[in-house]
């Protein structure tokens, strides 16, 4: 059947439910999230005897496994007539227009510290992108901001090298930490 051949009232009705389930939406962003993690993880290769008896796949196929399971829930109730409550946050104004320089002060802070790690390092990126984030909600204190913007950004690379034996690139600061 042409597009054409159609009964107006047909095309309105389907457009109608569809725009009264628009959570359906987000239960196909969860199933393609949840396909492409378990596909990911079914690929990892492992070999058991140095792995252990879990191996690397056993985290990411659980959280493949309950993404699937969410997303059939959450379809099976807004078909059922399940709705998403409106947000009733007493801080959010919902007529005010988007704040689209926040949006793109945190985008650059964000790009700047994906263009800067491999040749600044974690800890001097990461620092970057912390103040930048600060600054782009609102903070403007000039001497505590980049403290603890170095501070966390230190303290997440120590953790995560020294103690969870994660690598990050240490760039310039490699000798002195």
């Amino acid at each position: 059947m042409s597009t054409v051949d159609r009964n107006p009232a047909e095309a309105s009705g389907v457009r109608g439910r569809l725009r009264g389930h628009s959570e359906l939406g987000v239960c196909v962003l969860l199933l393609a999230v949840g396909v492409l993690v378990l596909t990911d993880a079914l690929s990892l290769p492992t070999d058991f005897t140095q792995r252990g008896p879990l191996g690397p796949k056993a985290v990411p196929v659980v959280v493949g496994t309950l993404l699937l399971l969410i997303s059939a829930l959450l379809a099976r109730d807004v078909l059922r007539g399940g709705r998403g409550e409106a947000e009733s946050g007493e801080d959010v104004d919902l007529s005010a227009p988007a704040d689209w320089r926040t949006v793109l002060l945190l985008a650059g802070a964000f790009l700047l510290n994906a263009a800067l790690i491999d040749v600044a390092g974690f800890p001097i990126s990461s620092a970057l992108m912390f103040w930048g984030a600060a600054y782009a909600l609102g903070s403007r204190n000039p001497v505590r901001d980049p403290l603890v913007a170095a501070t966390v950004s230190v303290v997440t690379w120590v953790a995560f090298n020294e103690l969870l034996g994660v690598p990050l690139p240490g760039g310039p600061l490699m000798g002195v930490l």
